[in-house]
């Protein structure tokens, strides 16, 4: 909805991992250095870990996006509570390698086979497994059986875990993971970002969806964002998703940190108010880079007709002037700076004039409360639709 008001091409702020919008961090760029080192060792585990919506998929997505897939086999397992037999099973059929009808020493017997035919053919395997934290010791010990397959001296498959902090405390602490620790070759944990980097992130993910400058932010708002957030992408995600909604509804064209509070009000089901500044309603100049802007020709600027204050009337309520003869205008163009005054003078001492005025906005505002109402509406039956999808895709994950 705020992307057609703010005329975007897509949807900046989607909860769903997208490596289009990917933003690389301090932290995110140590831990693509760790990925990529260990790609390059192409043997052992790396675990990357992370607080929820830390960015630990966006950033393997990406990851993804940029290997060679001529010379790397990757198959991902997203998670949920698995035993030693299921990962058997899970690893096998992220391959395309089918399970159905086999024991777990014949799955294992075909994902050998594979690997090897993969090695022979010049390419070799990786396995992201997400949400490590949700699997049990059997599991993670199936994960490292799997890292033995050998060629030779070669290594046939490298695993990727990603998870939780819990995660790594578990691989830390574990007595019965020790020989996993011995085969870990690098490790790092994604932390949120920093206050200065929530700015060029929300700037990065708008111009990635045509952001041409509309809205305009204070750098009060991203001061807001960041201290309700703490910098974790996920949660500034949903804010900023939140926010955006808010000033389209309120047809902002400028956001600052007073919008962003009274959005934290709201969803967290407190009173709030906000006032918009009549400023932050006026259109936002668009961005254009400088190479796009053309010189100015060099022409001698005429200056603009003056206007008394019957037509000063007559251009507010129907947004053109009346035409005027040459001679007339010719007139004006030479006593403008005087009509100028007057028109003013004339504008400020007509009551009639003011008394109109202020019909024409009081009826602005009237429809724009209307439109508020009916926007507010669309927005509660678009959340409540969001709720029942969540629920239906936990119920069939549950099932």
């Amino acid at each position: 909805m705020y992307d057609q008001f703010y005329g975007l091409n897509g949807r900046p702020f989607q909860l769903t991992p997208d490596p289009q919008y990917y933003f690389e961090s301090g932290t995110h760029r140590k831990a693509l250095s760790y990925l990529g080192y260990g790609l390059a060792q192409g043997e052992g585990f790396i675990v990357i870990t992370g607080e929820v919506g830390a960015g630990k998929s966006t950033l393997v997505a990406h990851l993804m996006q940029s290997i060679d897939k001529s010379r790397l086999s990757a198959a991902t397992i997203v998670t949920s509570h698995l035993d030693g037999k299921d990962m058997v099973q899970m690893a096998a059929e992220s391959f395309g390698i089918s399970s159905h009808g086999k024991d777990k020493a014949e799955m294992l017997k075909a994902i050998e086979s594979y690997l090897h035919g993969e090695a022979r053919s010049g390419r070799r395997c990786l396995l992201v497994v997400d949400e490590a934290q949700n699997l049990s010791i059997d599991a993670v010990e199936e994960l490292r059986m799997l890292s033995n397959f050998q060629l030779g001296s070669q290594a046939l498959l490298q695993i990727f875990l990603l998870g939780q902090p819990e995660f790594r405390d578990l691989v830390q602490n574990s007595d019965a993971l020790e020989q996993l620790r011995q085969r870990i070759i690098a490790t790092h944990h994604l932390d949120a970002m920093e206050a200065d980097e929530v700015e060029p992130y929300i700037i990065h993910r708008l111009t990635r969806a045509g952001w041409n400058g509309n809205p305009q932010f204070g750098s009060d708002a991203f001061t807001a964002l960041y201290a309700e957030t703490g910098g974790v992408p996920r949660k500034l995600n949903m804010l900023m998703s939140r926010v955006m909604l808010m000033g389209a509804v309120e047809q902002l064209h400028h956001i600052d940190g007073a919008l962003v509070k009274a959005v934290v009000a709201d969803m967290a089901g407190k009173p709030f108010e906000y006032t918009a500044p009549p400023s932050a309603k006026a259109p936002a100049a668009p961005v254009v880079p400088e190479a796009q802007i053309a010189p100015e020709p060099e022409t001698e600027t005429e200056p603009l007709p003056a206007y008394t204050a019957e037509a000063a009337e007559e251009l507010v309520l129907d947004n053109a002037a009346p035409a005027q003869p040459d001679g007339q205008a010719e007139t004006r163009l030479a006593d403008n700076e005087d009509e100028d005054v007057a028109a003013v003078a004339a504008l400020e001492a007509n009551p009639e004039l003011i008394a109109r005025l202020a019909t024409l906005e009081q009826r602005v505002s009237e429809q724009e409360d209307a439109l508020r109402h009916v926007l507010s509406m669309m927005i509660d039956w678009m959340d409540r639709e969001t709720s029942l999808e969540s629920k239906l895709r936990q119920a069939n994950r549950a099932a």
